[in-house]
C-alpha cells in the first residue's frame, strides 16, 4: 500500500472502480470498498448481471466467501440502512441501543449522540434545528447542564430516529418538488417527488437537508431568509435538480415576486441568477395550509 495502511480503503475503492467501470456507469452496481450490491428489475436480468460480475471477479483472480454472500434478496441491509426495492429506510437494529438510553450525564457521553444521529440526518426533517442545543452542549466552552430545553431536544431527536420516514429513490423521468422552509433557528429544505406506488400516486420524501443559520442570516426578513434557503438548497441538491424542471414550494408568497424585482441584496440576486439558469417554477404556499 502506498504511504502505509491508512490509505488502504481509498486504494481498494479505486481498484474496485477500475475493475467494474462499465457496470458502475450503467447504474446497477454499487460498490463500497469490498461490498458489492447488484440491483435488477427482473430475475432474468439479475442472473445475467450476477454472472457478469462473478466472471470479472474470476478474471482478476479475486476470491469471495460464499458464507458472506446473499443472493436474490428483495430487501437488503447496507451501511446502517435498509433498502426495500426503491425505498430507503433506517436499520432499526442500529438505533435500538441508542433509543433505550436516557439523557447523557457527561459531555463525553453526549458527544457521540449528535454524530450518530447526524449519520441519518437525510431521513430527519429539520435536523439542524432539533440538534442545535445538543451540538452547543458538546462545545468545550459550554458548561454541561441538562436543561429542560436540551432534554426535550434529546428526546425529540430520538423520536425522529424512531419515526423517520422512508425515502424514495429518485425517478429521473418525473419532476421534483423542492419545499423551502427557513426560520431564525435554521434552514430546512426538503426534496419530494410524486411516484406511482401500488398503482396509486404517492408524494414522498427524497432527501432532507438542514443547517443552522448564522447570526447575520437570523436578522433577515422572511422573504430574504427564504431566498437564502432556496439558494443553499439549489447548491446542495444540484446533482438532483440540474437539467430538470421542478416546483419550488415556499411558505412565503413574496419570494416569487422578489425574483422579478430590482434589488441589491446578494441572496436575492443569486436566486435570480439561479432562476435564469434553472427551469424551475416557484409556487407560493400559505403557512396556514
Amino acid at each position: 500500500m502506498p504511504l502505509g495502511i491508512k490509505n488502504e480503503p481509498s486504494h481498494y475503492q479505486r481498484m474496485m472502480n477500475d475493475i467494474f467501470p462499465e457496470e458502475l456507469s450503467e447504474g446497477w452496481l454499487i460498490i463500497y470498498i469490498d461490498d458489492i450490491i447488484i440491483c435488477s428489475e427482473t430475475w432474468d436480468i439479475h442472473l445475467s448481471r450476477l454472472e457478469r460480475v462473478l466472471q470479472k471477479i474470476v478474471q482478476v483472480n479475486m476470491q469471495i466467501s460464499p458464507n458472506k454472500c446473499h443472493f436474490a434478496y428483495s430487501e437488503l441491509k447496507a451501511l446502517g440502512n435498509v433498502v426495500y426495492g426503491l425505498i430507503l429506510g433506517i436499520d432499526k437494529n442500529k438505533v435500538a441501543a441508542v433509543l433505550l438510553k436516557t439523557m447523557p450525564q457527561t459531555k463525553k457521553e453526549m458527544q457521540s449522540f449528535p454524530g450518530f444521529a447526524g449519520y441519518y440526518r437525510q431521513h430527519i426533517e429539520d435536523f439542524a434545528r432539533i440538534a442545535k442545543s445538543l451540538y452547543k452542549l458538546c462545545d468545550q466552552q459550554t458548561v454541561y447542564e441538562t436543561t429542560e430545553e436540551r432534554v426535550k431536544a434529546y428526546e425529540e431527536l430520538k423520536n425522529s430516529l424512531t419515526n423517520a420516514p422512508f425515502l424514495l429513490m429518485p425517478d429521473w423521468k418525473l419532476p421534483f418538488k423542492l419545499y423551502i422552509y427557513a426560520c431564525g433557528e435554521g434552514l430546512g429544505p426538503a426534496l419530494h417527488q410524486t411516484q406511482i406506488i401500488n398503482d396509486k400516486p404517492v408524494e414522498g420524501q427524497i432527501f432532507f437537508i438542514s443547517r443552522q443559520i448564522k447570526p447575520t442570516g437570523a436578522r433577515y426578513g422572511a422573504s430574504q431568509m427564504e431566498c437564502l434557503c432556496l439558494v443553499w438548497a439549489l447548491e446542495k441538491l444540484h446533482y438532483y435538480l440540474d437539467g430538470t424542471v421542478f416546483d419550488v414550494i415556499t411558505y412565503c408568497k413574496d419570494v416569487k415576486s422578489l425574483l422579478n424585482m430590482k434589488t441589491t441584496n446578494r441572496h436575492i440576486i443569486t436566486a435570480m441568477e439561479t432562476d435564469r439558469a434553472l427551469p424551475f417554477i416557484t409556487n407560493g404556499k400559505s403557512s396556514n395550509n
